[in-house]
């Protein structure tokens, strides 16, 4: 059996053979001690540079990691928090990986073990990087829980999770941790029984007064009339400011994840930023059985912004999440400033992206009418620098079009990556499963979503809300299994959503090409499957739609919507309803769609 294990390990790692290892506890590093580990490990990172092939690796046990003594950055990161929200960018980083090239960081699934609010680990302006076999997790997560064991309309008593540390002061409950407190309330309610995630309140309960009435067990005396809480659910509650986030990767290439297990990451998740070939195969984002939490992820999962190359995702699990668990997406940013034919500035316009630099020499980038979402026109950068938090002179290699304008965006089409998603699970989470805005080739197959709150699938593009670009070319969508998403999502709970914010369409301008959806399952407790708009060329063919009867369906509505769409083939499904299937068509004319649903 070892000789076994031995010839399987050399088969598995043959880069492990004469590599050269860097053990972290001969840097002062005790696993299981319980002691600061950031420093040591710090040194150990460093003992690595300009060592190509070398191993870094942490003998197996837990390592914990204090902001303290943590590693500092001045980071801007994408989608995160705005100026009010977050004044400083200013991060701890407990495992800081810079200007790094060509090196395997070895956990031997050990649990790094994180306290008060840090990004936990870092890879900044790296190259062939390997990150393999580790546990990350909270002492304190910035997530607070607590499980309903009496409910009526005066009284719940619930029993505070033990990692939840609170006290109560004038009768009133306040959560804290370490060198923290939540002063703002964002609650999700769990049934955990039904795998399933919504959005509640923390208000009736900082108006009632808090008893303590046993270890962990809290008697809350207020008004919950008004609140649907039942026996056995879950309350988790945070604070909304993502003023960390819980791995970054940024202005790097060749990464590969493999057994990272993202127990907790309090902020935006593993936020990738201008960074290009991402491989993530086993990233499990979910809470350990044992600790008896429901919430691994403060807000996303696995965040891709501006990214490049080839993103592949593959065998991933993401479960217990307070938002997205994966989002790729690019970002317009808008004109303000038309300097000469050949130079504009342009304007980060969500408040919670800004800092970073968007462009870069050589990038080719298109203009894009921001009411209609219609490119007009291309152009390549020579030279970019911000100028400001908020703005970036763009020097273009050619003059700008005649109907250029103020307010128009432009967008980083040089950034924008392919995608594949396979074998992967996406489960409890109340938003959506999987959103994508890029132009490269997206292959999505052989996945799991079940009981997403909102759409499984989004396909959006818009440049004015989140500004989040860009429209989709080559999209597959196949052997998937869809079962009971959005029923957080009200009238609008189709399971697959294609819906770019174009809110003056251009004639004959379709946003996004090139869709299909073939030989999926779709189990639905309610009619609506997919709603497509301002697409040229969908195909849902030789799918199956179940009805489960999870929940109660609404009054007989269409399947499937299309609105403003052409070239849409709609065949060979087998629909399993107590009534025929309906498919409204919007804006359209008739030889825009092909279907063999009467």
């Amino acid at each position: 059996m070892r000789l076994l294990t031995l010839v399987i390990a050399i088969g598995l790692f043959p880069f492990l053979l004469n590599a050269q290892v860097i053990d972290v506890t001969g840097f002062g590093v005790r696993p299981d001690s319980y002691e600061d580990a950031t420093q040591g490990v710090q040194r150990a990172i460093e003992a690595c540079r300009n060592k190509p092939g070398a191993v870094l690796s942490f003998p197996k046990g837990r390592y914990d990691f204090w902001p303290t003594k943590a590693q500092q950055r001045n980071y801007y990161i994408s989608n995160t928090s705005s100026e009010e929200e977050c004044p400083s960018k200013i991060k701890n980083i407990g495992l800081l990986f810079e200007n790094m090239q060509d090196l395997t960081i070895e956990g031997n699934g050990s649990v790094f073990m994180f306290h008060g609010k840090m990004i936990t680990w870092a890879l900044d302006h790296c190259d062939k990087i390997r990150l393999q076999n580790i546990h990350v997790d909270f002492e304190r997560p910035s997530m607070s829980e607590m499980t309903f064991k009496e409910v009526n309309d005066t009284v719940i008593i619930a029993a505070i999770h033990p990692d939840s540390k609170f006290d109560i002061r004038n009768d009133t409950l306040t959560w804290y941790g370490e060198e923290w407190r939540t002063n703002h309330f964002h609650a999700i309610l769990v049934d955990d029984e039904k795998g399933m995630e919504t959005y509640s309140s923390w208000g009736p309960f900082l108006k009632s007064k808090a008893t303590i009435i046993a270890p962990f067990t809290v008697k809350f005396s207020g008004d919950f009339s008004k609140n649907k809480f039942a026996k056995g659910q879950v309350l988790t509650v945070r604070d909304p400011v993502r003023d960390h986030v819980g791995a970054f990767i940024n202005q790097s290439k060749n990464i590969n994840l493999y057994n990272v297990n993202m127990h907790y990451m309090h902020g935006l998740g593993i936020v990738a930023q201008f960074s290009e070939n991402l491989h993530y195969d086993s990233v499990t984002v979910a809470p350990t059985e044992k600790s008896g939490r429901m919430i691994a992820a403060f807000a996303d999962g696995a965040h891709f912004s501006g990214c490049k190359g080839d993103i592949l995702l593959e065998r991933c699990h993401f479960k217990g999440l307070h938002d997205d668990p994966v989002n790729v997406h690019g970002t317009h940013l808008q004109i303000t400033k038309i300097i000469n034919p050949t130079s504009v500035i342009v304007r980060f316009m969500h408040p919670q992206t800004y800092g970073m630099e968007a462009f870069f020499k050589s990038d080719s980038v298109a203009l894009v009418h921001s009411p209609s979402l219609q490119i007009y026109g291309y152009n390549i950068v020579t030279n970019a620098k911000l100028i400001s938090e908020k703005e970036m002179k763009v020097d273009l290699s050619g003059p700008l079009t005649a109907a250029t304008k103020i307010g128009d965006c432009l967008e980083n089409i040089t950034c924008t990556p392919n995608l594949t998603v396979r074998n992967c699970r996406f489960e409890r989470t109340n938003t959506r499963g999987l959103l994508v805005t890029t132009r490269g080739k997206v292959v999505i197959e052989n996945n799991v979503f079940f009981r997403t709150g909102m759409h499984a699938i989004l396909i959006a593009n818009d440049a004015t809300s989140w500004f989040e670009s860009g429209p989709v070319q080559d999209v597959l969508i196949r052997n998937n299994t869809f079962e009971d998403c959005g029923y957080n999502s009200g009238e609008g709970n189709y399971t697959i959503a294609i819906a770019p914010e174009n809110h003056q369409p251009a004639d004959k301008y379709w946003v996004h090409k090139n869709i299909r959806i073939e030989n999926n399952t779709f189990k639905v407790y309610d009619y609506p499957v997919l709603t497509a708009r301002s697409t040229n060329g969908l195909s849902f063919v030789n799918n199956t739609i179940l009805n489960t009867g999870f929940l109660p369906a609404k009054a007989h509505r269409a399947s499937i919507v299309t609105n403003a769409c052409t070239n849409v083939n709609i065949k060979a499904n087998r629909f399993e309803w107590p009534q025929d299937p309906v498919i409204n068509r919007q804006n359209m004319k008739a030889s825009d769609l092909h279907s063999d649903i009467k």
